[in-house]
């Protein structure tokens, strides 16, 4: 067998939910937060920082890499869209497909307005099934408090699927204190794998 949990998420379950708690459901769209990094950067920001502050508070945790394109441009979630949606609807998708659009032109003065309309920014990860086509997109959106995305904050990360059965059905991957990337949850991801290939 080929199981690849920590590939979207690190430890949360997101292929198995689909596979095994709904072999039935038909899946019509999921949207949510799967770079850590940028969620890190876009979270400090609106604590006042500035881009190139909160982008060295991520390298200097190990969260983002000494190069941070591929999170800030959006390609790490990019790859984690076409993941999900190549699995979970049997159609072969490429990031470049997805065509991502990162955070880098989002400004203080973005952040800010948004605040004072008790909005944020989210580098948001979403795909839809219509008439038998798959859309996919990776874009810096506005998100509001009725949104399960405005909640998670710094490292959280997480999805939420929309099937015929269950609407918004949340995964949500929650930072904890001193949590620096998840690496634990990755771990675990890999280890369920292997026990579930056992089983």
């Amino acid at each position: 067998m080929f199981r690849f949990e920590s590939t979207v998420l690190g430890g949360a379950p997101v292929f198995s939910v689909m596979r095994e708690a709904f072999p039935l459901a038909e899946l019509t769209s999921f949207k949510g937060i799967f770079n850590a990094t940028t969620n890190v950067i876009l979270s400090r920001m609106e604590s006042g920082e500035s881009y190139d502050a909160a982008l060295k508070y991520a390298q200097s945790i190990g969260l983002a890499e000494t190069d941070p394109t591929n999170d800030v441009d959006g390609w790490d979630a990019a790859i984690k869209v076409a993941a999900l949606v190549t699995v979970l609807w049997d159609t072969p998708l490429t990031p470049q497909q997805v065509n991502p659009t990162g955070i880098r032109g989002i400004t203080a003065e973005m952040i800010a307005n948004a605040k004072a309309e008790g909005k944020r920014y989210k580098l948001v990860c979403s795909a839809e099934k219509v008439d038998g086509k798959v859309e996919a997109s990776v874009s810096t959106q506005l998100v509001d408090a009725a949104s399960p995305l405005y909640g998670m904050m710094n490292s959280s990360t997480g999805i939420t699927f929309r099937t015929d059965v269950i609407l918004d059905y949340s995964i949500v991957l929650s930072e904890k204190p001193g949590m620096q990337g998840g690496p634990v949850e990755t771990a675990y991801g890999l280890f369920a794998d292997f026990v579930n290939i056992g089983k």
